[in-house]
């Protein structure tokens, strides 16, 4: 797909996935609690989807707390959960209102039971929006995720190809991805859907991700369109 800039046509891509990187950074830099960062960061969320949906892409993935969270201090463990479940409904209602699908891709066994029943009443509601699709990835590992799907795949006894092996897989269903964004600079994919991200390009961004502006989304997408995919042809 194709857009028009003010400078130029661009290529867009149809899945962008986030690892949404440097909310603690940007907190301690302001003399602030860590958890601060964290609400800052959220409050990116809905003018980043409303921007990348208006471009024509049609999936937006979100890295919001992998497996390895798990082990930061309780304190702030405990906050994030508390969080998700408090600010969820507000996010998920607004792209309910433009007709966005949401999915949650993750382990399902460690999360606090009113957080997978909330993220389980949300997928229903939203399963037959088609305006485009958000997925959170919610106590998630790349590793884990393809470990779960061997199981599965073991499990049903039948010999199984790319295709059918993707099919047990949370992330299955969605398009390949891209481009891959982490922000605050650092350069790492830290296990984030590694199946997906087999021919994405890598944008390692260097704003922390409460400090992102539009003017940064369309740069996202200027220097997407200069990169030259070839798929290994």
């Amino acid at each position: 797909m194709f857009f028009k800039s003010k400078r130029k046509e661009l290529k867009i891509p149809q899945h962008i996935a986030f690892i949404c990187d440097g909310n603690r950074r940007w907190a301690k830099r302001r003399g602030m609690p860590v958890v601060a960062g964290h609400a800052a960061g959220a409050n990116i969320l809905d003018p980043l989807c409303e921007y990348f949906f208006s471009r024509g892409v049609s999936t937006l993935s979100f890295y919001i707390f992998s497996i390895e969270n798990w082990g930061r201090d309780s304190k702030e463990v405990k906050f994030l959960m508390d969080f998700f479940e408090s600010e969820m409904p507000k996010h998920v209602g607004r792209a309910h209102q433009k007709n966005i699908r949401i999915k949650f891709i993750g382990r399902r066994d460690h999360l606090p039971k009113s957080i997978l029943k909330m993220c389980e009443k949300y997928e229903k509601e939203t399963a037959e929006n088609d305006a485009g699709t958000i997925v959170f990835a919610l106590d998630y590992g790349g590793q884990d995720e393809i470990v779960r799907a061997t199981n599965a795949a073991i499990a049903a006894g039948a010999p199984v190809d790319i295709d059918t092996f993707e099919s047990f897989m949370d992330t299955g269903e969605l398009l390949p991805i891209d481009l891959v964004v982490r922000t605050s600079g650092e350069q790492r994919i830290s296990n984030f859907m590694l199946w997906k991200l087999a021919y994405a390009e890598l944008m390692f961004y260097p704003i922390y991700w409460p400090a992102l502006k539009e003017r940064d989304f369309e740069k996202m997408l200027e220097e997407f369109s200069e990169r030259k995919r070839r798929f290994g042809k």
